[in-house]
Formats: structure tokens, C-alpha cells, sequence
């Protein structure tokens, strides 16, 4: 059973971040820490008492797809009328199309509540936020006026199509065609891997559809976006005709079996009637407006799941007896939690969900500042900061994520590996994560190439600056962790000028140990917001002094335990190209 760590978002919310982090935000000034609690109580009351229920019960029934259409697992239908009335589709939305407009930072600790109650149902509003951002930036004012009001309700869905079956992550494959026909276009082709392509939660779904104009360039250059809705809209705004576009079947998984993943066929008849997003060749560019809000959204689910895991393996340690405490005190069996290794799993899952919950609300915190800050100047910065962020999140968080769940099975031994257990559960279901809108690989080579060398690592720069007069105005104030933090800073900038130094001479090295990369830039700045943490604590508006405390000693367990590794990645990053490019791929 799934509980809402409200303290521990509240904590990193108001202590951690801090209650004036979006000071100089005029879209904003409204925002207060009682009006996050306050979202947040309501959060995890709906995650607890609707979505939760459904999670073990939607794994094992699964999406069922028919000739008919796609059925989710029972209970869906009726959560999702709860979540649409409950108004949480609109939170991040603009009030000009009836959104809400609250911060991306407070919208980012709601989802994770519902992505660790029940990660399958919350795939689909996911998608359709990403969508309805892309058609807000490129969008026509007809599309506008016509999909937006009900994406952001949640009456309509949408999804993003970018995979074909040659294509993979390889964009500059698609195939799909569209031929132009008076104010819109016949779109002609096959997508794979689509989440929610097809289900029965709203009768409309608005598919954004990367295709090629016919005569347009090859390779990416020549990649459009359209709009194509499942239903087409008439002039008073109600359903018509069914488009041309359907469900050829759903893929059975490893995990997320509630979220249908689909393949999709567009004009099998005449052609599917499809809108043109923006311009004509820029497609690809419109996509990404999706695939950096869902990357962020990815990387939230790796700590979200993680959390789900690490509550699951904390009950079973704290109620499973076995075997003696170690030493001569105590001689009666005892709870496995207090055998010291499964204590330090148990510590390991814990530190790394903060750092991770840390990392991922202050890079909301930058693309909210990096939109609607005062100061121009601000703003670009943190939009840069933002941007060099959203891979190390992506990455860093599904793949630490993925370890936890792996090693809350391990905390329930054999017992673990038994699907009545549920330990297994969120193991299966994290491992898609890594994979989702871009591999890790793919998420270490953005970081490593559009991120750090198209300002030649200007970004990072600016952050470790920052980090270091922050820990630097810290010293000497009784706590011990800066100085471990400032040396990991010291590490992450020198494999930053070794990936710069080598991406000029030989690209093949720095994408060799661009993943090792990543992973030092994502355990660093955990342990400097961990470090943060626990200098706060004193100041924290908590009463608890028992949970404060344990943020003081989960900090300090980071810092002996989880940042150390940044030594391996250092030298990972300097030496570690060689032995890979070394061997030849035919004989492997």
C-alpha cells in the first residue's frame, strides 16, 4: 500500500528549494507554500484512495485490445472521470485555455504522487500535457481554439507518435507521408510504441504525427508535425466522422501493463486527415517541446517508482524476522531491518530518492524561472541551466530508480522474487524508464553535445560556480558534507574540460563515456542539494525533531556511501574510451 510522503515533498519544497525560489515570477506571485500543501494534501488523498487501489489489479489484468478498440483495466474509466473532475489535467496548463498555471515545480511533486500510486494511468495525462504544450508554442490559432480547451480539461487526450518500425530512435528514417489537400493534409503510415494510441477513457485522441511532406528533404530536415485527432471536429465543436487512423494491435510488455502501447496505422482507406503544426520541415524541433517536458516527467517516475519500492522493502524489513542481530546485546531473532545491510540497502534507496526528488524539482525550478522571470537576463540563464539539467534528470533518475526497485527485491530475499509479494512489480515497471523518450545513451550524448559543448560548458560552469560559493559561504558551520560536495564539484568540472578537450579531437571518445558522465553530473549535484538539506535542517519549519534528524543522517549517508562514486566515474571518464572503441563490434 502506497503512501504520499507528503513531509518529505514539503521539506524539499520549503527548505531545500526554498519558499522564494520563484521570487521575480510576476505569473507567480500568488504562489505560497500553504497553496502547495494545500494542492498537495488533495494530490495524495486522490493517489491514495483512487489510484492506488488499482495498481496491482491493472498489472495483472492488463489492456485488452479488440477489433473494437482498446479497453483499460477495470477502474480506469472511473479514475479518470475523478481525475478530469478533480481538475488535475489543467494544473500546469495556461489560463488562457482553462488551464490553472501553477509553477512546473509544484506541478512536478503532484505527478510524482501519481506516478508512484500508479505509473500506468499516469502515462496518459502525461502525454496529453506534452501534447497540448507543443500545439500552445506551434500551434495554428485554429488548432488552438479547437483542441486546446479540451486537452487541458481533460475531456480529449493526446499522444506523440515519432516511432516506426525501421526508425527506432532514428527520426531521420520516418517514412510516414503526407500529401498536401486544400487546408489540411492525407497522412499515409505506421507508428509504433505508442502510449495510449488507443483507449476508452475520453472519446477523442489528438496524435501528433512526425511525417514527411511528399518533396521535402531527407533525413531530419524534412520531418513535419501534424495534428491528426482520432475523431474529426466539426465547425460547432462536436465529433464527426471517424478519421482514418487505427489501433493495429498493443504490445505485451515486462511492466506498465494498464498503459496500452500501440501500434498505430494511418490511411489504410484514403488517407488519415491531418493539420499542420507550425511550419512545413520543422517538425522535429515542435516535437522536442514534448519530449523535454516528458523527459522531465520520465526522470520523476525513476524516483517515484523508487519510493513506491523502497516503501514496500521498509515494511517487509521492519516485519520480517529472521535470523540474530550481530554482537553479543541481543541474542532473540529480530526484524531484518536491523541487520546492518539491509539497513545500509534500506539508507541507499532513501538517500538516493531525496537527492533525486531534490534534483529534479530544482531543474522545475529553473524552467519555471527560465519562463517567466522579470529580469531577461535571469531568464536566459536559467533557461540554459534548465536545458543542461533535463538529460542528467531523465538518465540519472530512471537508471538509479531502476537499481532501487532491483534492490527492494533484494530486501525481501527470496520472497522478492514472488509476484504475491508485489516487490517484482515495480522492477518490471521501472525498467522501461531508461528506454522512454530516449535511451540513457541518448540522454549522456545530448548532455554531452548540444548541452556542453554548444557553450562550451558555460551552463555547467555557471552551476558549479554557484555551487561552490553556496558551500563555500557554508564552511565551517558544524556541517562536515560541503567538503565532500566541493571535491565531487572539483571531479564533474575536470571530466567536463576532459569531454570538451577529447569531443574536438576524437567524438567517439567522449561518446564512449558520456553515460559515465552523466552519472558523475547527476551524483554530484545530488549530494550538493543533499548537503543542502542537511544544512537547513536546523531552520526547517518541521517540528519533528526525530525527522529532521534523519535528513541530517540520510545527507550524511549520501555523502560516505552513493558520492564516492564519482571517483569511479572520474576515472571512468579519463580512461575509459580506449577499452571500448578497442574492440571491434564484429566480435562481440
Amino acid at each position: 500500500m502506497y503512501r504520499a510522503p507528503l513531509n518529505d515533498i514539503h521539506y524539499a519544497l520549503d527548505t531545500v528549494i526554498g519558499a522564494d525560489a520563484l521570487a521575480g515570477c510576476d505569473a507567480f506571485a500568488d504562489f505560497t507554500p500553504e497553496l502547495a500543501h494545500a494542492v498537495l494534501e488533495e494530490a495524495g488523498r486522490f493517489a491514495e484512495g483512487v489510484l492506488d487501489p488499482l495498481y496491482t489489479s491493472a498489472d495483472r489484468e492488463g489492456a485488452r485490445w479488440s477489433e473494437a478498440g482498446v479497453a483499460t483495466p477495470a477502474g480506469f474509466k472511473a479514475a479518470y472521470e475523478a481525475f478530469v473532475a478533480g481538475g488535475w489535467p489543467q494544473l500546469r496548463a495556461s489560463p488562457d485555455y482553462g488551464g490553472q498555471g501553477l509553477p512546473i515545480l509544484l506541478v512536478i511533486a503532484v505527478e510524482e504522487l501519481f506516478a508512484a500510486a500508479n505509473l500506468s494511468f499516469r502515462l496518459c495525462p502525461m502525454l496529453t500535457q506534452g501534447a497540448s504544450e507543443a500545439i500552445a508554442h506551434a500551434g495554428s490559432a485554429a488548432i488552438k481554439q479547437r483542441d486546446l480547451p479540451k486537452l487541458v480539461s481533460g475531456e480529449w487526450t493526446g499522444t506523440m507518435n515519432l516511432t516506426e518500425p525501421q526508425a527506432g530512435s532514428d527520426l531521420a528514417q520516418v517514412r510516414t507521408r503526407a500529401v498536401p489537400e486544400g487546408d489540411h493534409y492525407r497522412i499515409f503510415g505506421q507508428k509504433i510504441f505508442i502510449t495510449y494510441g488507443e483507449h476508452d477513457l475520453a472519446p477523442n485522441i489528438v496524435h501528433l504525427v512526425l511525417g514527411r511532406v511528399e518533396g521535402a528533404p531527407a533525413g531530419v530536415k524534412g520531418i513535419s508535425l501534424f495534428v491528426v485527432p482520432k475523431f474529426l471536429v466539426n465547425d460547432d465543436g462536436s465529433l464527426g466522422e471517424r478519421n482514418d487512423v487505427r489501433c493495429a494491435s498493443i504490445e505485451h510488455k515486462l511492466g506498465i501493463h494498464g498503459s496500452p502501447t500501440c501500434v498505430m496505422m494511418y490511411g489504410q482507406k484514403d488517407g488519415a486527415i491531418g493539420y499542420l503544426v507550425g511550419e512545413a520541415n520543422r517538425g522535429l524541433e515542435y516535437m522536442f517541446i514534448m519530449m523535454n517536458a516528458a523527459r522531465l516527467s520520465v526522470g520523476l517516475e525513476g524516483y517515484a517508482n523508487a519510493e513506491r519500492a523502497y516503501q514496500r522493502a521498509r515494511s517487509w524489513a521492519r516485519e520480517r524476522v529472521q535470523g540474530r542481530a550481530q554482537g553479543p546485546a541481543e541474542r532473540q531473532p529480530l526484524p531484518i531491518a536491523y541487520h546492518p545491510d539491509v539497513r545500509r540497502m534500506l539508507l541507499l534507496m532513501k538517500s538516493q530518492i531525496e537527492a533525486m526528488r531534490y534534483l529534479a524539482l530544482y531543474a522545475a525550478t529553473q524552467l519555471d524561472i527560465g519562463g517567466g522571470h522579470g529580469d531577461p537576463a535571469v531568464r536566459t540563464a536559467a533557461r540554459a541551466r534548465g536545458d543542461l539539467l533535463i538529460p542528467i534528470v531523465k538518465g540519472f533518475c530512471t537508471e538509479t530508480g531502476l537499481d532501487i526497485c532491483s534492490m527492494a527485491v533484494q530486501v525481501h530475499g527470496g520472497m522478492g522474487f514472488i509476484e504475491d509479494t508485489g516487490a517484482a512489480q515495480s522492477l518490471r515497471d521501472a525498467r522501461i524508464g531508461t528506454i522512454y523518450e530516449g535511451t540513457t545513451g541518448i540522454q549522456a550524448l545530448d548532455l554531452i553535445g548540444r548541452k556542453l559543448q554548444r557553450d562550451g560548458g558555460g551552463a555547467l560552469n555557471s552551476l558549479l560556480t554557484d555551487i561552490r560559493a553556496e558551500l563555500g559561504a557554508a564552511a565551517g558551520d558544524g556541517n562536515d558534507i560541503g567538503a565532500a560536495v566541493l571535491a565531487a564539484v572539483d571531479r564533474l568540472e575536470r571530466a567536463a574540460r576532459h569531454i570538451l578537450a577529447r569531443s574536438g579531437v576524437d567524438a567517439q571518445e567522449a561518446a564512449a563515456v558520456a553515460v559515465a558522465f552523466l552519472q558523475l553530473a547527476g551524483v554530484t549535484l545530488g549530494g550538493w542539494l543533499m548537503a543542502r538539506a542537511a544544512r537547513r535542517a536546523g531552520a526547517s519549519r518541521s517540528g519533528d525533531a526525530a525527522f529532521v534528524r534523519l535528513k541530517q543522517q540520510t545527507a550524511s549517508f549520501y555523502t560516505t556511501h552513493v558520492l564516492p562514486r564519482s571517483l569511479s566515474y572520474l576515472a571512468e571518464v579519463e580512461g575509459g574510451a580506449a577499452s571500448v572503441l578497442a574492440v571491434d563490434p564484429e566480435a562481440l
